[in-house]
């Protein structure tokens, strides 16, 4: 998932960012949760996503601190929000 901040917002996501990552962390069905933050633009996060399977990633997203975070906060914060797949090759 990568995310963009409106221009001036960076600190606002971030703070967000810095939330989510204990709670999704301990979500039965997430794998791997990292945020990242681009070295030569601040506006730009990079959220590395692996989910148990489509429920567990369904259950991050009814998750209060998904509703409260993400939805109820970042959402107003960000320029952009794009979510790519990937799957594991071999």
């Amino acid at each position: 998932m990568a995310w963009i901040a409106r221009l001036g917002e960076e600190a606002g996501v971030e703070r967000i960012l810095q939330a989510m990552i204990p709670h999704t962390r301990a979500e039965p069905g997430c794998i791997r949760y990292d945020v990242l933050r681009a070295t030569d633009d601040p506006r730009r996060f990079l959220l590395v996503e692996v989910y148990k399977d489509d429920a567990a990633l369904q259950a991050h997203a009814d998750s209060d601190h998904f509703k409260r975070y993400v939805l109820g906060e970042a959402l107003a914060l960000l320029e952009s929000r794009e979510r790519v797949s990937y799957e594991p090759l071999g």
